[in-house]
């Protein structure tokens, strides 16, 4: 986290903040509060102290909410301390804030939607570029479940590697001969027949691939209990509920972490 942090800050503060150098008289001091300025859950507030404690150790944090908690608008932290230092990380904290908490008040919504049907909501692998790991925690926070980490801690046989291997069958079953001890093994599935192939292999968790939710019911039938089952593809929240209701146990949304709106957050000062 360190390394993405300076890099952030790198990028937007780069040779010195000459706005703040033109303006704020050395050796100003202020007191700054984050404050959260509609309904969601925060996360990525550690994420924010630390961009603060990078630029000045001297800075002083203490946060007024905790990651994962659904709240109404309200203060998230204050930050006393050296002026000019506030104002160099106020950017990249808000944005770092903002991402992360959006990822997790999107996240909860899903998981309100489903409450009670005992489906959980998994994340994907459509994440940004080198902020994998924080929003993964933005999903957790949120009561979303993560998926796999990347390519090298789980096997998920999609439809391009079926069709390399001649068939979902002969691709479950290659996956199968040749997993690492402890490593999973999924399978994509589009048709009942991927999902009769693959349960005959031995797979014991399916991805069900942009099935309307008549369809999912009849594969939940077919299977009737011998592999976990994984809704993905178009889900929304306007029908998530109907698709946790045909008897899946998973449900796979791209959007929690590629399309969720950032949470509206802001930074203000005065001076001591």
């Amino acid at each position: 986290m360190p390394d993405l942090i300076d890099r952030a800050l790198s990028e937007d503060v780069g040779a010195g903040d000459v706005t703040t150098k033109a303006v704020v008289l050395p050796g100003a001091r202020a007191r700054a509060w984050i404050e959260q300025r509609a309904a969601g859950v925060p996360a990525g507030l550690q994420v924010a102290e630390t961009v603060f404690g990078r630029l000045d150790p001297g800075l002083r944090w203490r946060a007024h909410a905790v990651d994962g908690e659904w709240r109404e608008p309200g203060p998230l932290a204050e930050i006393v301390g050296d002026a000019a230092a506030i104002l160099r990380g106020e950017r990249v904290a808000l944005n770092f804030l903002g991402r992360l908490s959006g990822i997790a008040t999107l996240t909860a919504r899903y998981v309100r939607a489903v409450d009670g049907t005992g489906v959980r909501i998994l994340d994907t692998r459509k994440t940004t570029p080198g902020m994998r790991v924080l929003e993964k925690a933005a999903v957790r926070a949120g009561g979303g479940v993560n998926h796999r980490t990347g390519l090298h801690d789980a096997i998920l046989v999609k439809e391009n590697h079926a069709a390399l291997a001649g068939g979902v069958g002969e691709a479950a079953r290659r996956a199968l001969a040749d997993a690492p001890p402890g490593v999973s093994v999924e399978v994509e599935c589009a048709t009942l027949a991927d999902v009769e192939e693959a349960v005959e292999a031995g797979v014991s968790w399916l991805l069900l691939d942009n099935m309307p939710p008549d369809r999912l019911r009849r594969a939940v039938e077919l299977v009737d209990g011998r592999a976990e089952l994984e809704a993905s593809g178009g889900i929304t929240l306007d029908n998530v509920r109907a698709v946790a209701e045909t008897g899946v146990d998973f449900i796979s949304i791209g959007a929690l972490t590629h399309s969720a709106p950032a949470l509206d957050v802001s930074l203000l000062l005065e001076p001591l």
